[in-house]
This record gives C-alpha cells, sequence and structure tokens, in this order.
C-alpha cells in the first residue's frame, strides 16, 4: 500500500516478501510509459518502506507494479499538486 495517496510530492510504498528474491518496483505514468524505478535487485524477505518523490513529474494518475519470483502486483497512486 502507498501512504499518503492521493499524495504531493511524496508518498511511501510498503510492501512485504515472504521470501528473499530479485524484485523491481517501477512507476507508470497513465500511458503506460516507465517514469521511475525505485528498486531492481535483491530484497530481504519481510517488510519493506520505498519513498517516491514525484516532485518533477505532472499531476494525475499514476500505477506502481512490485515484481518478484512469480508475484506481480499493481496499484493506483494519483498525484494531486
Amino acid at each position: 500500500d502507498a501512504y499518503p495517496n492521493p499524495f504531493n510530492p511524496m508518498t511511501t510504498i510498503r510492501f512485504e516478501l515472504a521470501h528473499a528474491a530479485h524484485a523491481c518496483l517501477i512507476i507508470y505514468d497513465l500511458t503506460g510509459r516507465e517514469v521511475a524505478q525505485l528498486v531492481n535487485g535483491p530484497l530481504s524477505s519481510g517488510a519493506h518502506e520505498i519513498s517516491f518523490d514525484a516532485r518533477a513529474l505532472p499531476s494525475g494518475v499514476y500505477f506502481y507494479s512490485l515484481i518478484s519470483a512469480n508475484h506481480r502486483l499493481t496499484r493506483k497512486l494519483l498525484l494531486v499538486k
């Protein structure tokens, strides 16, 4: 989950991994264009918190995708400036 959401200009994405794994956390705009890559590498099992600074992006709807092992989770973010 991301908190706060809606946000301006910072939000924190929190997630848990059951097992240590290579993970990617990527932010996309509404058109599907990648606008930020927050994680791309090995992560330990357990809880993680990753901050996203959207100061350079325009207001709008964004999505974050967390990809690890055989899992993919996508959630909506709303940036309101």
